[in-house]
């Protein structure tokens, strides 16, 4: 097939209107306050926000990972994550080890009751997620995440690569 042709609902995509590309952004908008929704409600309570959660999620995800590394990844200032981090190391949920091989290095692990709330955090994501995903049925979830990907710049994706595959 020559570029730019194909089946008709696949043209269609190729030639979206403003009206229709407005709509997609307001869906991720009001997705994106469904899904952080409930564990905004949770941390409310413990008096943290979004970042403690994505701290916490990326921490999870790759333990031992250093601040620097979560600097990249969250793309914050180093200002605002020792601010996250000084919270989540003082109650108790994150604790940091000086690097073997490289002392300047802080190493970053959830401790027993960080572990509890990130899989708290987690599971009510995983759960509207899951639900969604369900309804939405398998091919619509690939094209999702093929959306998503699409969407990211070169170091997004770099980035988003690097944790597709669990370490360890």
């Amino acid at each position: 097939m020559a570029e730019g042709q194909g089946t008709e609902s696949g043209q269609a995509l190729l030639f979206l209107t403003d009206e229709q590309l407005r709509k997609g952004i307001e869906a991720m908008f009001f997705a994106y306050r469904a899904f952080t929704a409930d564990p905004d409600r949770i941390l409310t309570d413990m008096a943290y926000g979004r970042a403690h959660h994505r701290a916490l999620h990326f921490i999870n995800r790759s333990p031992g990972t250093t601040v620097t590394n979560l600097l990249a990844i969250l793309n914050v200032t180093k200002q605002s994550l020792n601010r996250v981090l000084r919270t989540l190391i003082e109650d108790g949920l994150v604790e940091s080890r000086v690097g073997t091989t490289d002392k300047r290095e802080r190493h970053l692990y959830l401790t027993e009751a960080g572990a509890v709330l990130e899989r708290q955090l987690s599971d009510a994501q995983r759960d509207r997620m899951r639900a969604a995903y369900r309804t939405a049925g398998p091919a619509a979830v690939a094209g999702f995440r093929q959306v998503l990907e699409a969407m990211m710049d070169d170091e997004a994706r770099r980035q988003y690569d690097e944790l597709k595959e669990p370490k360890g």
